[in-house]
């Protein structure tokens, strides 16, 4: 009878028994540590209705935001070599990708779309800090140089939204390459005369922060995004000072000349739109316009431009 009552009945129970509520209805606030409704945030882009802390969003979240009515198409990237150094500190390197993998369901840190926003066609690329921090590796230098082909082939825009910890340390002098490589990619839009567009997120540090993050030709930021080489800890540590308030935080940094810009998130979208828009109507502008030629009069001569009647001037 106790293997029934131990053992059996909890079993039943629990199969016959639903939740009162699923788990993630839920969502903390990870800076003021409110509970915030799942369908309200979701309807407020993942912004704290409290504190306006901007939680960290994923590519196919982006692209939905951004592209006109969520219509975009992912690009294929190139393979690049798993594991080259044969790495292994407490884990294997092929371990945590493939773990990273099965967690955001997509092959590296980057993704790369193109699509109309605002009716331009545009290529934009999202960093995923959730794919092992958004580390910076020879697959997302891959991602940033087919970007920049695409943009080039398409005669479109770029726009970078980066969020990363810096380089991937599993890939050694192979992930701090891709820092120089990315720069020739940028530099290679600007020769096009195309523009490059960069938004950091929270956070964006490191080797990014040293290389193609900070050469957009519009430097634009989410409210409150901690972006910086190193990070306030270490400085901290270093220097064995207090850092000033809102030290390498967005607010900071444009009120130092660092950026163009801080944008909400709900108003992105509207921004990039009216920027691109204003760069391809500008690209118009400047086309050359060929004049029509004027029209020979019977003769086969122009016809003189009318005098003014000497005499009627005379009367005036």
């Amino acid at each position: 009878m106790n293997w029934l009552t131990n053992k059996v009945l909890p079993k039943i129970r629990k199969l016959t028994t639903a939740k009162d509520t699923p788990d993630n209805l839920w969502i903390k606030c990870s800076e003021c540590g409110q509970m915030l409704f799942h369908s309200d945030l979701a309807t407020n882009y993942k912004v704290c209705g409290h504190c306006e802390h901007h939680m960290r969003l994923g590519p196919k979240e982006r692209f939905d935001i951004l592209f006109d009515d969520g219509d975009y198409d992912v690009i294929e990237l190139p393979d690049v070599q798993v594991d080259p150094l044969k790495f292994r500190d407490s884990r294997k390197y092929t371990d945590r990708l493939k773990d990273a993998r099965n967690k955001t369901s997509d092959k590296d840190a980057m993704i790369v779309a193109h699509g109309k926003m605002g009716g331009n066609g545009t290529v934009i690329g999202v960093q995923n800090f959730n794919f092992m921090g958004g580390s910076l590796g020879m697959a997302v230098g891959e991602a940033i140089v087919a970007a920049s082909k695409l943009a080039i082939l398409q005669k479109s825009p770029l726009i970078l939204f980066t969020s990363a910890g810096g380089a991937r340390m599993q890939e050694g002098i192979l992930s701090l390459m891709q820092m120089p490589r990315t720069t020739v990619a940028v530099q290679r839009l600007k020769e096009a005369k195309l523009p490059f567009i960069v938004v950091l997120t929270d956070p964006t540090t490191g080797g990014v922060t040293a290389s193609y993050a900070m050469l957009g030709d519009i430097q634009i930021s989410e409210p409150g995004a901690l972006i910086c080489f190193a990070g306030p800890r270490v400085i901290e540590e270093t220097i064995r000072e207090k850092l000033p308030e809102g030290f390498q935080r967005a607010e900071f940094l444009l009120e130092k000349g660092m950026l163009d810009m801080v944008v909400h998130r709900r108003d992105m979208k509207e921004t990039l739109s009216r920027i691109v828009d204003l760069i391809a109507n500008k690209k118009r502008t400047e086309e050359p316009v060929v004049e029509p030629s004027e029209e020979p009069d019977a003769a086969g001569e122009n016809l003189p431009a009318e005098q003014p009647d000497d005499q009627a001037k005379a009367a005036d």
